[in-house]
């Protein structure tokens, strides 16, 4: 985890251009073989970040009280993860922002994120089944991981990259799932 601190931190202030692999490895006190032994590019060091958000999300829906329906379960785990300042400082929920608005300016970063969420549907898709009864995670459910996933992720990207103008990710993931509240009330529950 300290390589990909050491990587988000010289991105957030060097951007993807001006940081190395090597200054990457140098910053988190490794060789560069050793950088090179866990990651094939530098854009790949923060992938461990990006995952801890993902699995932080689909830990807080897993333990949403479970009186909650799911689209109610859904909007608690969104209040608890994406409030900058409740559980993750302020201060990282701009690195956040930094890195996922890199991410949308370069294909390779960009890849990185994009298989940290298509990872986090999965497990989405399992904690969905879950909350369910333990209904099998069939198509059913893995397109309603999907469909979450897909809106709460836009909604932190439109954040990151300022699109949600005075919105922070939560008002706009709240926004995003109220769309798609009705399929998930009568498709699956």
């Amino acid at each position: 985890m300290e390589i990909a601190r050491a990587a988000a931190r010289l991105f957030v202030t060097h951007g993807l251009r001006g940081t190395r692999a090597e200054d990457i490895a140098q910053a988190a006190g490794v060789a560069p073989r050793t950088f090179y032994r866990y990651f094939a590019a530098k854009e790949e060091a923060v992938a461990p970040l990006y995952a801890v958000g993902a699995r932080r999300w689909t830990e807080a829906v897993r333990s949403a009280p479970e009186e909650l329906g799911l689209p109610e379960a859904l909007e608690h785990a969104v209040r608890h993860t994406l409030t900058p300042g409740g559980g993750v400082s302020a201060a990282s929920w701009e690195w956040v922002r930094t890195l996922v608005r890199l991410a949308e300016a370069s294909p390779a970063l960009h890849r990185v994120w994009a298989e940290t969420c298509l990872v986090a549907e999965g497990e989405l898709a399992e904690v969905l089944a879950e909350r369910l009864d333990n209904v099998a995670p069939g198509p059913g459910v893995r397109f309603a991981a999907a469909v979450v996933g897909a809106a709460v992720r836009v909604a932190v990207e439109e954040w990151a990259v300022g699109e949600g103008v005075g919105e922070g990710p939560v008002e706009a993931a709240v926004r995003n799932l109220e769309a798609v509240r009705g399929f998930l009330s009568g498709g699956l529950e």
